[in-house]
């Protein structure tokens, strides 16, 4: 039969399909072949990178990085800018260098508002007891006392803590570019009493609990059941085991957040501060200067101590502010009054103080040139109706992320 059937065929015909056949068991083979070498490879060997531990040092000097006199970050034995990517491959393990050295930088920013600009700590909530957690701002020594002028200073969110705008730059450029330093120096200069804010200091952050659940006294003790609990238990233990190798090679420290008593958010902390601490400042004008997020909790301020900050504040800077008068429900007569008092420099490849399209009916809008921030502080400082274009006694400029 085969014989009548290849005698009929055209030779051509017959060798494609011996190759197809030939093609289809080399290619049964090599799946073979992979399968077997698969079996064969140890996945926990595999997955053994070389991560080194997440113990990095705890002082600029340990990291061999210091800030030299034009407040750039360099590494004390090349002098090169610091680098991200010390380990090749290893984007975990760096970033985790890098949020360890933003720790340090930190305290870094606490010392000069101490030292150089001498200010001090006040903690929040201003009756904390000793064992609950607290956060802080910080205050120049006249800030309360200061019978003309009060500046003060709202960041924006994320790690960012007081003192500082931005720590990408204040790590990447200089300490002028990513902290409030030069804004509270030469307010001082102009006689001014500084308030520093810290709006992310939210919460303290402890290790969770190790401790096993103690077993639910509602579970049946028949042994079918104690044998497919068990057995749900190995089989979603190997699977988590087996994700967590491929995704997180390196267990971390699990931990929980216990808020700080009425400061546990940006809007909180910043209604908090103007309720203990502004609103009972002797000075008869007060100026705020808000960056992005800040921006949203003073406008909610405004919603909730309209007519307080209204008496108080001649000026508000704002700079790339994330407030939305829509969102926040903002009345007809704070916008109003935004429209005279409040100016937002935002990001625009316009020269600076270029005026803008507005987005919204709030407050004008005008270009902050090439993300360059700028603050200004009146010559004179009147009740509500003073416009933020009368000649500026400071001019600070700076960038942001």
């Amino acid at each position: 039969m085969l014989f009548h059937f290849c005698a009929a065929t055209p030779p051509l015909f017959v060798l494609w399909i011996i190759m197809a056949q030939v093609a289809g068991q080399e290619d049964r083979e090599k799946t073979t072949a992979l399968k077997d070498l698969l079996s064969r490879i140890d996945l926990d060997e595999l997955m053994k990178k070389d991560e080194p531990p997440f113990a990095f040092p705890k002082t600029l000097e340990e990291f061999e990085y210091a800030f030299n006199e034009y407040g750039q970050l360099r590494h004390i034995k090349t002098g090169e800018p610091f680098v991200f990517n010390a380990r090749e491959d290893l984007h975990r393990w760096n970033q985790k260098r890098y949020e360890a050295l933003g720790e340090i930088i930190t305290q870094y920013v606490y010392e000069l508002l101490e030292k150089k600009c001498n200010m001090t700590k006040e903690t929040l909530p201003v009756d904390a007891t000793e064992d609950e957690p607290t956060g802080f701002i910080y205050l120049s020594p006249d800030a309360l006392s200061n019978p003309s002028k009060l500046l003060v200073l709202i960041q924006g969110s994320g790690v960012v803590r007081a003192g500082q705008w931005a720590r990408r730059l204040i790590i990447n450029q200089d300490l002028n570019s990513g902290t409030q330093i030069p804004f509270i120096e030469r307010a001082m200069q102009e006689g001014y009493g500084v308030m520093v804010l810290n709006p992310n200091e939210n919460y303290l952050e402890v290790e969770k609990s190790t401790k096993s659940p103690l077993p639910s006294p509602t579970e049946t003790s028949d042994e079918p059941a104690e044998k497919r609990e068990r057995k749900d238990d190995k089989e979603g233990k190997k699977k988590k085991e087996f994700y967590e190798k491929y995704r997180n090679p390196q267990r971390e420290t699990e931990t929980e957040r216990i808020p700080i008593r009425e400061n546990g958010s940006s809007e909180e902390h910043v209604l908090y501060v103007w309720d203990h601490f502004v609103s009972r400042a002797a000075a008869k004008n007060v100026f705020i200067m808000a960056h992005s997020y800040g921006g949203l909790s003073f406008v909610e301020l405004m919603n909730q101590r309209e007519s307080e900050v209204k008496n108080k504040v001649c000026a508000v800077a704002l700079t790339d502010s994330a407030h939305n008068i829509w969102l926040q429900e903002t009345t007809k007569s704070t916008q109003d009054w935004m429209q005279e008092h409040c100016r937002n420099w935002v990001s625009s490849p316009e020269p600076l103080d270029t005026t803008l399209e507005p987005m919204m009916p709030d407050c004008p809008r005008v270009s902050a040139e090439d993300r360059a921030a700028l603050v200004v502080l009146q010559t004179t400082c009147h009740l509500p109706g003073l416009s933020l274009t009368s000649s500026p006694v400071a001019t600070c400029h700076t960038s942001f992320t």
